[in-house]
């Protein structure tokens, strides 16, 4: 029926020691677990004191995660709430989110559609800063690195490579470095950015890869930045909201404060696009993208 199982919540707080594995958690923790496994809805199948169940409720609504009860249960707890069948089951959906699915199709056809017509305007770019990037420095043309996608999922991104081949093992000895608050990672002058890197980055031609990723459905053109998996161990629980959506090649934080250094800036404006979120949104930030990147501010 297309739904991904993750455990099952006790009712009561659990003894470890008699813990069943298919057991994740208790209900004082149940919403927090959700949300960090990314979680959609929670299902109460068995009896439960009607306060706890609203607690569970209200907790879940302002993470985003629905809830379903299932009505024989709970006479009164919603009368006003259509049933409706999971299955032969029959539940009552206590806290729906609004999802507009046919914006986010749009959103989907887009994003193919703009993506295939530069990667088709720019190809000849692209081979002549392959050659480039080969013939500058030792190492392979693209850039292959994990990132966090949409619900904590990993994905391959692609970029041209810019900096030395060895340039990941050098990151903990230019630590001491960042200009960066948090979990971000820069340096102005990194010395592992090679020269044709540099030129790539000013002008943001090193992301057009990322291209393919949007193609395949990993990416969208307009979305938070792809975070390392490094950065989302240290993400708090509300910090999560950002990976309810596909990252994006470009977003409000590129397009708002793309040089400024602090984490909460970063963390506040990818969060306020996804709770936000419209397609007009969208299309102003690709039409402030042009600006920013014919301006050369990358770095």
């Amino acid at each position: 029926m297309g739904f991904r199982f993750k455990g099952f919540i006790s009712l009561t707080p659990r003894r470890d020691d008699v813990a069943n594995p298919d057991v994740i958690g208790d209900v004082e923790n149940c919403v927090a677990l959700a949300r960090s496994l990314f979680v959609d809805e929670i299902y109460f199948s068995t009896p439960a004191d009607k306060r706890t169940v609203v607690a569970v409720v209200e907790e879940a609504r302002a993470l985003g995660i629905d809830v379903r009860v299932v009505p024989d249960l709970y006479d009164g707890l919603a009368w006003n709430a259509r049933v409706e069948y999971i299955g032969q089951f029959p539940t009552i959906p206590l806290h729906r989110r609004e999802f507009p699915r046919g914006a986010f199709l749009i959103k989907r056809v887009l994003d193919v559609m703009l993506s295939l017509l530069v990667l088709l305007a720019t190809s000849p770019v692209m081979f002549v800063i392959a050659i480039a990037v080969k013939v500058s420095s030792k190492g392979p043309i693209f850039y292959r690195a994990q990132r966090i996608g949409r619900k904590g999922r990993t994905f391959t991104c692609y970029k041209f490579r810019t900096m030395v081949a060895e340039a990941d093992g050098m990151l903990e000895a230019l630590a001491h470095l960042n200009e960066r608050e948090g979990v971000l990672f820069k340096i102005t002058k990194d010395p592992r950015i090679t020269k044709v890197g540099g030129l790539l980055r000013k002008y943001s031609l090193d992301e057009l890869p990322q291209l393919f990723n949007v193609v395949i459905g990993d990416m969208s053109l307009v979305g938070p930045r792809p975070p390392m998996s490094a950065e989302v161990e240290q993400y708090d629980i509300a910090h999560l909201r950002r990976l309810d959506v596909l990252p994006g090649m470009t977003g409000l934080w590129q397009v708002e404060a793309r040089q400024d250094p602090s984490f909460d800036s970063y963390i506040s404006l990818d969060t306020a696009y996804v709770e936000n979120w419209n397609l007009l949104l969208d299309l102003r930030i690709l039409a402030r993208t042009i600006g920013v990147v014919v301006g050369g501010t990358g770095s």
